[in-house]
């Protein structure tokens, strides 16, 4: 189809985490998809990269993320299979923090109402099973065995992949400038043209509140800092020996992983600096007080990594304010889809999430309870 025009069955503003997938399940089913991009194609101004993010079932944020999660699971592992490389990796997940805190007790009760298989290991024992963890001694953790990580940038791609080879037409570099609701569906412009569609998928990320701007006060785009340091045994981090993990702290929440893809241990601090802003003036150079604020947990829980560091990099949170998603079409405009899986704990879901959002862009019933991310939460506080 030529540039700058064109009609298709569903437009995807926003080719990231969930917009590759979403584009890659239209366009297996045989829909006519444009997606829209404004940076590269696994480009590092948004949320998704850093090479990996963690992957869990026992779910501390709410049990009823659990059902999202199997099916999750089962389409990271259709991908594979359709790709023809591995994307989750598992490597055993613990959720560490004081008996009482909310990572702990969330933990414990997605396991107990989910019946997952779960261990409840003291201070001492993640010593002896994981020596490259150093928890505090009246730190818990629970334990769950197919927790793990999801190789990020690589499923990006796979999916854009897939979704191109499927029919679908990704467009790179191309910013939307606006969109308006016809009588027959949507119409997009961007900086090259103008392209409609009967359905419209605003994926965005940090952008979002630009393409919703009623939604602009209620989902903040917050600047993360992700760190790799050098460790002084690197067997103790090796994906074999070092569960994914998150720890609560009196200084908040620490995620981590082993050493894959590039050298060093991984470690972040959910809301880093508290550092919020439009996705567009937020600085994606990390500083010497971001790597400070990573090293200090890497000093208490981790000693074994404090050595240099190697690198650091800077992405997005997009936080609404109970720290769930959104995944529900406008009120007024049923034919326009928000999806803003958010808050610092969507990449996991990305796969099921592709898969819900091209049901709802089918006018298709999804599988699953979403009234958790329903706009109207939003809406009614605002």
């Amino acid at each position: 189809m030529a540039a700058g025009q064109g009609t298709y069955d569903v437009i995807v503003v926003g080719i990231g985490g969930m917009g590759s997938t979403t584009a890659w399940q239209l366009a297996r089913r045989g829909q006519r998809v444009l997606g829209l991009e404004r940076f590269d194609i696994g480009h590092g101004m948004g949320s998704s990269h850093g090479h990996n993010r963690i992957i869990r079932r026992a779910y501390f944020e709410n049990p009823r993320y659990v059902p999202l999660l199997d099916r999750a699971y089962a389409l990271w592992r259709e991908a594979e299979r359709a790709w023809g490389e591995q994307l989750l990796f598992v490597t055993g997940g613990l959720d560490a923090g004081p008996e009482n805190s909310r990572v702990v007790q969330g933990s414990l009760a997605s396991c107990r109402e989910h019946g997952l298989a779960h261990d409840v290991l003291t201070a001492g024992e993640v010593a002896r099973r994981f020596p490259g963890w150093r928890l505090a001694e009246d730190h818990i953790a629970v334990y769950q065995a197919d927790a793990g990580f999801v190789a990020s940038e690589r499923s990006i791609l796979a999916h854009v992949s897939m979704a191109i080879a499927a029919g679908a037409d990704i467009r790179a570099r191309e910013k939307v400038l606006a969109w308006e609701p016809t009588a027959t569906g949507v119409r997009v412009t961007t900086e090259r043209g103008v392209y409609e569609a009967g359905r419209l998928v605003l994926s965005a990320g940090a952008w979002i509140g630009d393409f919703v701007p009623s939604l602009a006060a209620q989902v903040v785009p917050e600047r993360q800092v992700l760190g790799w340091f050098r460790t002084s045994d690197p067997s103790l981090f090796a994906l074999e020996r070092f569960p994914v993990g998150i720890l609560s702290d009196a200084a908040g929440h620490f995620y981590v992983f082993p050493q894959w893809g590039i050298p060093g241990f991984k470690i972040g601090l959910y809301h880093h600096l508290h550092e919020t802003g439009h996705a567009d003036t937020l600085s994606r150079e990390p500083t010497a007080r971001d790597e400070a604020v990573l090293r200090d947990g890497v000093r208490r829980f981790f000693p074994a990594a404090d050595g240099p560091v190697l690198a650091l990099k800077a992405c997005l949170f997009t936080n609404t304010p109970d720290e769930h998603f959104i995944i529900d079409r406008l009120p007024d405009l049923p034919q326009v889809i928000v999806a803003s899986p958010c808050s610092g704990h969507g990449f996991k879901f990305a796969s099921v999430v592709g898969e819900v959002l091209a049901d709802l862009a089918m006018d298709r019933r999804p599988a699953f309870d979403l009234s958790l991310f329903a706009l109207e939460r939003l809406t009614a506080t605002a």
